[in-house]
């Protein structure tokens, strides 16, 4: 998305809240008193009430037609509508200037890597990589043109983060750091003209290097317990407080730094000092996973930042700040593990061919062909959440549940590939210096609780899914229940009957028309077994309407500690949503290798989702599929060059 460059105009489908949005509300809301009334503490339900507040705000930036409630999961669940205009979106047409800057940057970092020149003496990115890959406009990305970046559509910039990763999935890493959730989106998104002249032309050339600094040792997924703090003294604030897992961070590079301005969340934009002083040092650890990336803590103890720096959120605080480019990071971590994931099959390949056992290559096992099949169908299917997500993102939809799928399938297929089908393929080997696992496993894993831990942003998306719902038909009765004293209703009782009367009734309106409710589902031509997933996914996404309200009558207040059956209906419904993704992208594409890939990762999910055994038909299948990808590998590994196979021997 893309902001004009004078204060308070926003990107294509966010507008200003409204003049009673919840930012200014100084009333309880109503999820607050729904807290209070199922037993929780009073600082419990604060800090919950904050969370929810935060979310509030950010919904409040987008015009009602990008919110959740119009988003493409919320219409195909609650309004039974699956329209081609939201899950079958195509990218703009790519210009040249930015083809030529993105091929120029692989070339870099192929280069630097055939050298042996990638990483440093700390076996961190070189430099000289970083200033490479600055001279051919990879840093500008996604700046906008009058700011000296290539204003790159995120739907360009999602698919070309897999290909970077598989050439370094650090370096296409920390493109995702500097331009997603570092500083670039919020100075782009929020910054005034003033600010954005200042900071952007530097960040899109790659003289400053950006981060974000929001983490703390005592904030991770409960953000507010920030204790980060920004005292106003004069034109300056000072800044005291601790950051954690800081990607990106170094001396004289520029952060996005979250902190606590009269006791609200906010946004300031520090250019650390060249070097580490005595207001300003960073924190080292040993970190298993990032070993390539520059991560720190950073310890402030009385740093002085203008209060020009300061970024205005409107209608909101910092947390609206944060939040918003957070979706753009779970994008490109999806995107990232379909490229790592095509470097382990590139690595499977050869050493399925060369292992014998019992006089046969393993390539011929089915259980290894099994494996292969597997690992093409979750690689297509994270190209088809980085391609549909990131074209929501230009739309202008918010698209947070949208892209908490993807980061959520891309990190866990990321780990299944990587345990399961990786490490064991190469077995005792992929323990060996030197070998991608073995050099890579925690990078491998750690994506499940990068941008959010995966169970945790399930049960946001799940509440995401049912906010509406609740609101509209559940939050009158609970007022209702509140402010006659009754803490549990009896359905028996006339008395309660009768002041309930109006909600229960809107709510059996709510059910019976379900019944006769017309479900509109345009899909574009597809082939025949790809066309029965879509169709599916589509039928069971309105029908899991049913199964929401339902956990939402049970359980009613108590719901919110209901957190495991949270994650299974999230889980349920993300399920659907690949699987229509995924069946809607292969029917795009010419290769029939892809879309085999595509029929068999659905019909995995929908056994998966309708709890059913695999047939005799569904192992031939995905083994034949395994079997071809092995005999075309550039299908999907075409440019990757697999590593050497480690202590070889003599078959």
């Amino acid at each position: 998305m893309s902001t004009e460059s004078r204060p308070g105009v926003l990107p294509p489908g966010i507008e200003p809240a409204s003049a009673d949005g919840v930012a200014g509300s100084s009333r309880p809301s109503f999820a607050e008193e729904a807290l209070r009334l199922s037993g929780k503490s009073a600082e419990e339900v604060r800090r919950l009430g904050a969370v929810d507040a935060a979310d509030e705000q950010v919904e409040s930036l987008f015009a009602s037609r990008y919110q959740t409630a119009a988003s493409p999961i919320h219409r195909a669940v609650w309004d039974a509508q699956v329209q081609a205009e939201q899950w079958d979106l195509r990218p703009p047409p790519l210009d040249e200037t930015s083809a030529r800057a993105m091929r120029e940057a692989l070339e870099v970092v192929q280069r630097h890597r055939q050298a042996g020149t990638l990483w440093d003496e700390q076996g961190k990115i070189a430099p000289a990589v970083l200033e490479d890959l600055a001279a051919t406009g990879y840093w500008g990305l996604l700046v906008e043109k009058k700011y000296g970046g290539l204003g790159l559509p995120f739907a360009h910039f999602a698919p070309f983060l897999t290909r970077m990763a598989t050439v370094d999935p650090t370096v296409a890493g920390l493109a995702s750091v500097h331009g997603c959730i570092g500083a670039v989106d919020p100075i782009q998104t929020f910054g005034t003209d003033e600010q954005k002249q200042r900071w952007l032309p530097e960040l899109a050339s790659g003289r400053r290097l950006s981060a974000f600094a929001l983490t703390e040792p005592n904030a991770g997924s409960d953000l507010t317990a920030l204790r980060t703090t920004a005292v106003r003294d004069g034109d300056d604030y000072v800044i005291h407080g601790e950051k954690l897992f800081i990607t990106n961070v170094l001396p004289g590079r520029t952060i996005g730094l979250v902190c606590l301005i009269d006791q609200k969340p906010a946004v300031l934009i520090v250019d650390l000092p060249p070097t580490e002083t005595a207001q300003f040092r960073l924190k080292r650890y040993g970190l298993y996973a990032l070993k390539h990336a520059h991560n720190y803590g950073i310890i402030f103890d009385g740093l002085r930042v203008p209060v020009s720096h300061r970024l205005q959120a409107p209608g909101g605080d910092g947390l609206m700040i944060a939040y918003h480019g957070l979706n753009r990071g779970r994008v490109a971590l999806c995107a990232t593990a379909a490229g790592t994931m095509r470097l382990m099959l590139a690595d499977i390949l050869p050493w399925a061919r060369f292992r014998i056992t019992y006089g046969q290559p393993i390539v011929t096992r089915e259980l290894v062909r099994r494996r292969i099949g597997h690992l093409a169908g979750l690689i297509v299917a994270c190209d088809a959440l980085t391609a549909w997500g990131a074209a929501l993102l230009d739309a202008g939809y918010r698209g947070e549940m949208e892209c908490i799928v993807a980061k959520i399938f891309g990190s866990e297929a990321q780990k299944e590939a990587a345990i399961e089908l990786h490490m064991k393929t190469h077995g005792g080997r992929a323990f060996l210096h030197g070998h991608l696992f073995g050099d890579n496993v925690h990078d491998f894993l750690a994506p499940c609780i990068y941008e959010g831990e995966g169970e945790m942003l399930g049960m946001a998306f799940f509440k995401s899914l049912v906010k509406q719902h609740g609101r509209q038909f559940f939050e009158p009765i609970g007022r209702i229940l509140a402010a006659a004293g009754i803490r549990k209703p009896n359905f028996l009782n006339p008395l309660h009957l009768w002041k309930l009367k109006a909600p229960l009734w809107a709510y059996t309106r709510w059910l019976l028309g379900r019944f006769f409710r017309r479900r509109v589902c345009e899909l574009p031509p597809l082939p025949p077994e790809l066309q029965r997933h879509a169709r599916f996914a589509a039928e069971q996404l309105a029908h899991m309407a049913a199964e929401l309200s339902a956990a939402l009558r049970k359980h009613q207040l108590k719901l919110a500690d209901r957190q495991c059956r949270m994650s299974e209906l999230s889980a349920r419904a993300q399920m659907l949503t690949v699987i229509l993704c995924t069946a809607l992208y292969a029917g795009r594409q010419s290769d029939s290798l892809i879309r085999a890939a595509a029929d068999n990762l659905c019909r995995t999910l929908t056994r998966q989702f309708l709890g059913r055994r695999p047939s005799d038909r569904d192992f031939r299948d995905l083994t034949e599929l395994g079997a071809a990808i092995a005999d075309h590998p550039d299908t999907l590994a075409a440019g990757i060059t697999a590593p050497p196979i480690l202590m070889p021997y003599n078959p």
